[in-house]
């Protein structure tokens, strides 16, 4: 049992190994040495360029220039190669960083990737506030041009926690109002069925309502037969008057209009 144990550590030490070796990057030598020498051109040069000169508006102020005199000043000037607009944005970050780190006091370490037709250095560098990375990166060639240049503050251990902290807030306070939300959305349903009820219910209601106003009996004016009477004997005895009878025998009234 026990060497069967040990042959599966010794088997997954193995596969670990390999796993390891095949994410390393490998190099040539003469990659290698191009790599040694983008670190000194981005720590010796071009950190440089940007911290005591461009920064500083001095020898010039690229925001007056295009982008083939910073080239071909940065040329003449300080021997580097360099695209105008890579310039132009590196002087705005490193700016914005050094307001925040300080002044650079010193270089702490350097490395270098290749990636397809750029050498990318970073370069962390220490500063009176706080340190920095510098990615410094160049065109994988003989000539090593300056293609982009940033300044990045490193965040410390007390930032890093608060961001954790503001993130795992946002975060938790948007599962609860979705949950809350859910939960109203549910509630709902027990309401929606009482409204449809009160709304049959008033429905029901006018329907009975209308219902009963058709079948409603007509009301029939009645006439009183003996105010009928008295009124055709009243007449009969006017009409036999006018004429010069004795009674109102032979007389017969066919029909009555009332007059208005």
């Amino acid at each position: 049992m026990k060497k069967k144990l040990l042959a599966l550590v010794c088997m997954l030490t193995c596969i670990f190994s390999l796993t390891a070796c095949g994410d390393a990057e490998t190099y040539t030598e003469y990659e290698q040495q191009k790599m040694e020498v983008a670190q000194e051109v981005a720590a010796n040069n071009v950190i440089t360029l940007f911290t005591d000169y461009l920064c500083q508006g001095y020898p010039f102020d690229v925001d007056g220039l295009t982008m083939e005199e910073i080239s071909y000043l940065c040329n003449q000037y300080f021997q580097v190669e360099a695209e105008g607009y890579a310039v132009k944005t590196g002087v705005e970050s490193f700016s914005s960083a050094l307001d925040t780190i300080g002044e650079i006091v010193g270089i702490m370490d350097t490395s270098a990737t290749i990636d397809g037709n750029q050498i990318v250095v970073n370069v962390e560098v220490a500063g009176t506030k706080k340190d920095a990375t510098a990615e410094i990166v160049l065109s994988n060639d003989m000539f090593m041009k300056l293609e982009s240049a940033s300044l990045n503050p490193t965040a410390s251990m007390g930032e890093l926690m608060k961001k954790a902290g503001l993130n795992t807030l946002i975060g938790m306070g948007t599962v609860f109002a979705v949950l809350i939300l859910i939960s109203l959305i549910i509630s709902a349903f027990a309401i929606i069925p009482k409204i449809q009820a009160a709304a049959k219910k008033r429905k029901d209601a006018k329907e009975a309502a209308n219902k009963t106003e058709e079948t409603q009996p007509e009301v029939v004016e009645t006439v009183d037969a003996t105010d009928d009477l008295e009124l055709v004997a009243v007449i009969a005895a006017a009409i036999a008057a006018s004429e010069g009878a004795a009674s109102t025998d032979g007389f017969v009234v066919r029909s009555i209009r009332r007059r208005y």
